[in-house]
């Protein structure tokens, strides 16, 4: 795992390095999944004003076997030169030998909190129990079908021991059900159901069952310009980014 602190260290120069000229514009290709996109979205105008380097942005889930996961992509051959995701999904590309080694880059931590549809009354989530008897209560919830659902639906709810009671109210179309109505209340990291709209956020699961997704960045192997995806990952990782991922409902790696 690169170290931020030697990210850090090189971003100063990277960033001040001339733009390139109108004819030569360098362009980078960026897979990201959702929980980083927020901060990516409010960061990217800012990049490419100091760096000249254009982003062209697609998206995917982080883990699963879905096709439309970063790790399914990348497999079938989708241009990529930078990918953004949690540090699950990011394993499995290191160890297939699809990342450049030693680019990857943890950039920040998110846990998972709880929204309801706007205006409707915020349960009680304080504790293991009240958390428990809420999701028995609750006629439906939405959940990532990638990491934070992984997790849910494999160990915290077992550990809950409300398996078999949650099997035929969840939904894994991902948290923003909530907002258009289709969910009661929606699971997933908090730097995504911030950004739901039309829902209010009740807050995060107590810490005795809490689950930390960390999202990294990493070079693809094959890139067709590595110097420039460098960049881009020495941005997200220095501390002018920090803001914009603690706006976002993040903590920035580098700031334990």
């Amino acid at each position: 795992m690169a170290s931020w602190r030697a990210v850090a260290v090189t971003v100063c120069a990277t960033l001040v390095a001339p733009s390139l000229s109108a004819d030569a514009v360098a362009q980078v290709n960026v897979l990201i999944s959702g929980g980083f996109s927020t901060a990516y979205r409010e960061l990217q105008p800012e990049f490419e004003k100091v760096s000249g380097i254009k982003l062209t942005t697609t998206t995917g889930g982080s883990v699963g076997t879905g096709p439309n996961t970063i790790g399914s992509q990348i497999r079938r051959g989708v241009p990529a030169d930078v990918v953004i995701l949690a540090r699950e999904g990011l394993a499995e590309l290191v160890a297939e030998g699809r990342i450049v080694p030693g680019t990857d880059t943890d950039l920040a931590r998110s846990i998972i909190g709880m929204i309801v549809r706007k205006g409707a009354a915020k349960p009680d989530i304080r504790t293991v129990d009240a958390l428990r008897e809420t999701l028995r209560r609750a006629t439906s919830v939405a959940v990532s079908s990638s990491t934070s659902g992984v997790y849910l639906r494999t160990k915290l709810f077992p550990q809950l021991g409300i398996a078999a009671e949650m099997e035929g109210k969840i939904s894994t179309g991902g948290a923003a059900a909530v907002g258009r109505g289709e969910a009661e209340i929606g699971l997933q990291q908090v730097s995504e159901v911030l950004a739901v709209p039309n829902a209010d956020y009740v807050g995060t699961i107590p810490a005795e069952v809490q689950y930390e997704t960390v999202y990294a960045a990493a070079v693809v192997s094959g890139s067709k310009d590595t110097a420039a995806a460098r960049r881009l990952i020495a941005f997200l990782a220095s501390d002018r980014s920090m803001a914009a991922i603690r706006k976002s409902g993040m903590e920035p790696t580098g700031s334990r």
